[in-house]
């Protein structure tokens, strides 16, 4: 048994142990979860869990997991091991903005202490609603689109929609850099960008003069590297 699986909103996402170290992969949910069951070393979940694998006798991963202080029952599991992981590499403060179906900014202190964040809509989630909310705009799928980042004014409504939630969702993430920089003792050290989403936001940051470490797979590499599941260091 040496695959992870963390079930997300949309998603569900794998990791497995290789030659070249952990192999991490995305996906829709299997038609048959039994079919997946015996190669699990340990899962968790933000989304919705089937029956099935609730039953399975293979290690869920909870709060109680994950190595961080003050950590409140409520906090996402994603959001808890984006931020360990992210805090045990960088060895001090650290933010972590998560830019999936949901942006999560978690912040954790130099002492490994939760000590906030935010939530708002992710890019595809703020497509899908303006879809849903207007009567002229389309109802578009966010599958990397091309040419989404790279015209600052698009001259068509689908480019200017991808870009502005793009841009949308990489001001969020700047203005709450900023505010933590302009707080006296806020120990925040570093910016770590993860997520789907991460890669298409990462040169939008790089230019507002933003230097975020792009970890675009890191929870999965959290999971593995918990002490309960032992993949990686």
């Amino acid at each position: 048994m040496n695959q992870l699986l963390l079930i997300g909103n949309s998603r569900w996402h794998w990791a497995e142990q290789s030659g070249q170290g952990l192999r991490c992969w995305h996906a829709t949910a299997p038609a048959d979860v039994s079919s997946v069951q015996p190669a699990l070393r340990a899962w968790a979940a933000v989304g919705q869990v089937p029956p099935a694998l609730l039953a399975a006798p293979v290690r869920r991963i909870g709060l109680v997991d994950v190595p961080l202080r003050g950590l409140p029952p409520w906090l996402g599991i994603d959001r808890a091991l984006v931020g360990w992981r992210a805090w045990q590499q960088q060895g001090k403060g650290v933010l972590v903005a998560d830019a999936g179906t949901a942006l999560s900014l978690t912040r954790i202190d130099a002492g490994g202490h939760f000590a906030g964040g935010l939530i708002s809509a992710g890019v595809a989630l703020q497509l899908r609603a303006l879809g849903a909310a207007t009567a002229a705009l389309p109802c578009l799928a966010y599958d990397a689109p091309q040419g989404s980042s790279s015209e600052r004014w698009p001259t068509t409504t689908v480019e200017a929609m991808h870009t502005g939630c793009l841009q949308a969702t990489a001001a969020a993430v700047a203005a709450a850099w900023r505010d933590l920089q302009a707080q006296p003792g806020a120990g925040v050290s570093q910016l770590w960008l993860t997520g789907g989403d991460a890669e298409r936001l990462a040169p939008l940051l790089h230019a507002q003069q933003l230097k975020p470490h792009l970890a675009p797979d890191l929870v999965m590499e959290a999971l593995a590297a918990l002490p309960v599941v032992g993949l990686l260091r």
